[in-house]
């Protein structure tokens, strides 16, 4: 490892006090990406801002983005990115809020509250349960912290993910994907069947066998129902994919009758418009960007998955609108091991970090999830300890409420936006007291 890398962040003042050191920081634990995206996805963070007179600074997380400790060999050998875990990443985070709130003989340490999403969320979290001493509390977003083996089962990511897209226009939707695996299994073993398969959609690199459809083709759908899901806002957005509000809907809009034989594939077709062109600019489907590197985060969230976040994910085709595929732990390793030479550590994040959160030590964490969210089945949805709190939004999909303020926010995503800013004013108040009477 490098004794000194360039590790990118960003930092705002324009709201904060002219006395800095009374200004709390609002502080991004960046997740698997340029810190640029989720700076200007966490809207929420700079609206209330003003209302604390705070600093913002987002965090960008090591090997993401342009913080690449080995520069453009970062990726280059298992050996270079055995420095990619969430542990040195917290390190990082610490290391820089030493640097720019460090107190003096006359002035203490400013209050830091701590924000993230979905991985991300999971790092605000640990990040305070294991630097309690930096920061005053957190509001982890999304945050799938329960999604790992022997906690949360494998099935329940895909089992919501059906429960959206069936509730989301009519229950026809979620049956055609169902059907559609079936069909395109049938088309890739053939050349005929190929060729109908490209001419119908369009791929910007034709499918030549039938691993194209089992394997890539069938990972690319995988990925974007998942998205789809996710960015299911109220809105028209553009952070995993330019896409029209209620994108569910609207895919589910043209996939609302059962169809079946060459229609089902020309619905498909058209559905997936609405996630891989609704801008118009595509002039091919490229099924080939979330798995070679272009995707955001891909390279280093996918060694990642290979050693310590290892979230087990299963279907069944029964309770859910994907091909049955179990679980197996050997069988993941084993690719792991083929693509990176690593071993996974499944339940490393518990050794670290916990999944109860029921200690009294373990204070002032907002665990927020909303309901539409795949992701929520491995989120903390209940909680004895009195000292965390558990925010259910009916209506939202993935971290929206990081999100900036919409017209279009339901209820639901406004009242958990409120209580956030409450509970991180009382954790400043108290913070300050504490630090009067030290």
């Amino acid at each position: 490892m490098p004794s000194r890398w360039a590790a990118d962040y960003l930092i705002n003042n324009t709201f904060a006090s002219s006395n800095d050191h009374e200004s709390p920081i609002l502080f991004y634990a960046g997740n698997e990406g340029d810190i640029e995206l989720f700076a200007k996805n966490t809207g929420f963070m700079w609206e209330i801002a003003p209302k604390f007179k705070a600093t913002l600074i987002f965090a960008e997380h090591r090997y993401y983005g342009h913080s690449l400790p080995f520069g453009n060999a970062s990726y280059d050998s298992p050996k270079n990115l055995g420095y990619l875990t969430s542990g040195q990443a917290l390190a990082d985070y610490a290391l820089l809020l030493s640097t720019v709130n460090a107190g003096n003989a006359t002035t203490r340490a400013r209050p830091v509250i701590v924000f993230g999403g979905s991985y991300g969320g999971m790092l605000a979290a640990w990040f305070r349960i294991k630097y309690p001493h930096m920061v005053a509390g957190a509001i982890a977003a999304s945050a799938p912290v329960r999604q790992f083996q022997g906690v949360t089962q494998c099935g329940i990511f895909n089992q919501i993910l059906t429960s959206v897209f069936r509730s989301a226009y009519t229950p026809e939707c979620s049956s055609n994907i169902r059907n559609s695996w079936t069909m395109l299994q049938n088309h890739s073993t053939s050349a005929d069947g190929l060729r109908v398969l490209n001419e119908k959609f369009h791929f910007c690199s034709n499918l030549t066998k039938a691993s194209d459809v089992t394997e890539t083709f069938f990972e690319y759908l995988t990925d974007v129902y998942g998205n789809l899901a996710m960015i299911n806002y109220p809105y028209e957005s553009n952070f995993l994919a330019p896409v029209p509000a209620y994108p569910v809907r609207e895919f589910c809009g043209r996939l609302a009758q059962n169809y079946t034989g060459t229609e089902l594939l020309d619905h498909l077709q058209s559905a997936l418009t609405i996630y891989a062109n609704y801008d118009g600019k595509a002039t091919c489907l490229n099924i080939n960007s979330s798995y070679d590197g272009s995707g955001i985060g891909a390279r280093g969230w996918d060694f990642q998955a290979c050693t310590e976040m290892v979230m087990p994910m299963c279907s069944d085709g029964v309770n859910d609108m994907f091909p049955p595929q179990a679980w197996n732990l050997q069988d993941y390793a084993d690719k792991c091991f083929k693509k990176y030479g690593v071993h996974p550590r499944p339940h490393n994040a518990l050794v670290n970090y916990g999944a109860e959160f029921l200690e009294s030590s373990i204070t002032n964490i907002v665990f927020s999830n909303g309901l539409l969210d795949p992701w929520t089945g491995g989120g903390v949805l209940r909680s004895t300890n009195a000292k965390i709190k558990i925010v259910l939004i009916p209506e939202g999909a993935h971290h929206i409420d990081l999100r900036a303020s919409n017209p279009k926010d339901p209820e639901t995503v406004i009242r958990a936006r409120a209580t956030h800013t409450q509970c991180i004013r009382e954790w400043i108040d108290e913070y300050r007291k504490q630090r009067k009477n030290f």
